[in-house]
C-alpha cells in the first residue's frame, strides 16, 4: 500500500452545480479578518498531493480485513461544530469531519453519516464555499458503500474546483488547511486501528509510507509561515511528527514496466516495489503524536 487514506475523500463529494455560480461581491462582503496575504499555491501542487491519496476501497479492505469494528469514539464529534469559530478552525475541521463521513460510509453508518453531512455543510457555507456542497448527492452517494468509485471521481473534480475559486479569491491557505484536516484524521483513524491489530503489516506499512505525504504537507504549510500565526504553530507540531518519521526507511526496488492489454487498451504496468522499514515504538509515538496534534484542533 503506497500512499494514504480516504484522507479528505468526502468533504468535496459534492457535485458543483454549472447554474448556481457564486455571487462574486457577495463573496469579498462576507469574507472575515482571518484572510491570509501569501503565495497563491498552484492548483497542480495540491492536487499532486491529493492524487497520492488511495482509493477508498483500498482502506476500506485494510479495515475489514483487520477485523477492527466500527468505532464511532474515533471520530470528531458533530457536536464540537459550534466551537469552530474562525476560518481557519473551520477548514481544518472541515477536512476532518470529510475524512470521518468516509469512515461511517465504509462502514455503512448511515444515520450518523446524516449528521456528518450537516457540519460539512454548516462549516462550508461559514467559509463561502458552501456552493460547492449539494447535500442531495452527497446523501445518495454516501449512503451506499456501491457508489465509492463515483465519490473518489467526484471528490478530485471538485477539490480541484474549490482550489480554483480560493486561489482567486487570494485564499489558498484553507485548501491546505482542508487537505491537512482530512490527512490528520485518516492518519489518527489508521493509527488506532493499528494499535488494535498490531500484528497487521499492511496497516503499519500504510502508516510508514506517509512519509512521503508528510514532507509534501510541511512544504505547503511553510509558505505561510510568515504570514499567518496559526499555519507557523501547525506547521511547528507537524515538523515534530516529521522527526519521527526520520527513522523509517522506504526502499524501493525499481523493475522494469511491462505492457499489459486490460479490456482491449494496451496500458504500462509498473512493476517496482516498496519496502517500508518500521518499528512498534514508530508506530506508537506517531500515533501519540497525532492525538496531540487532532486534540488542538478539534477541542
Amino acid at each position: 500500500m503506497r500512499k494514504l487514506i480516504f484522507g479528505s475523500l468526502i468533504v468535496f463529494a459534492g457535485a458543483c452545480s454549472s447554474g448556481n455560480k457564486p455571487d462574486e461581491q457577495a463573496f469579498l462582503e462576507a469574507l472575515d479578518s482571518t484572510a491570509v496575504e501569501g503565495p497563491a499555491i498552484s492548483e497542480e501542487v495540491i492536487s499532486s498531493v491529493l492524487q497520492q491519496i488511495p482509493s477508498p476501497l483500498e482502506i476500506s479492505v485494510l479495515l475489514k480485513e483487520s477485523g477492527t469494528k466500527y468505532n464511532k469514539a474515533l471520530l470528531n464529534s458533530p457536536d464540537n461544530l459550534s466551537k469552530y469559530n474562525s476560518n481557519y478552525r473551520k477548514a481544518l475541521n472541515l477536512g476532518i469531519y470529510g475524512t470521518d463521513l468516509g469512515y461511517t460510509n465504509i462502514y455503512e453508518q448511515n444515520q450518523d453519516g446524516l449528521d456528518y453531512m450537516g457540519s460539512i455543510k454548516e462549516l462550508a457555507d461559514g467559509l463561502n464555499i458552501g456552493q460547492f456542497f449539494d447535500i442531495e448527492t452527497i446523501g445518495r452517494l454516501a449512503t451506499n458503500s456501491a457508489n465509492l468509485d463515483s465519490l473518489l471521481l467526484i471528490t478530485t473534480q471538485n477539490f480541484n474546483n474549490i482550489n480554483h475559486y480560493l486561489q482567486e479569491q487570494s485564499r489558498a491557505n484553507l485548501s491546505v488547511l482542508l487537505l491537512t484536516g482530512g490527512w490528520l484524521e485518516a492518519m489518527h483513524i489508521t493509527c488506532q486501528v493499528s494499535a488494535l491489530s498490531p500484528g497487521n503489516k499492511e496497516l503499519q506499512e500504510t502508516i510508514g509510507s506517509q512519509k512521503i505525504i508528510l514532507e509534501n504537507i510541511v512544504l505547503l504549510l511553510s509558505f505561510y509561515q510568515e504570514v499567518d500565526q496559526n499555519m507557523a504553530s501547525l506547521l511547528s507540531d507537524i515538523q515534530e511528527l516529521q522527526k519521527e518519521y526520520e527513522s523509517i526507511e522506504i526502499v524501493t526496488t525499481y523493475k522494469e514496466s511491462t505492457f499489459e492489454v486490460i479490456d482491449g487498451v494496451m496500458v504500462i504496468k509498473d512493476n517496482s516495489t516498496s519496502e517500508v522499514k518500521i518499528t512498534d515504538e514508530n508506530i506508537n509515538n506517531i500515533k501519540n503524536l497525532i492525538g496531540s496534534i487532532r486534540n488542538k484542533i478539534i477541542s
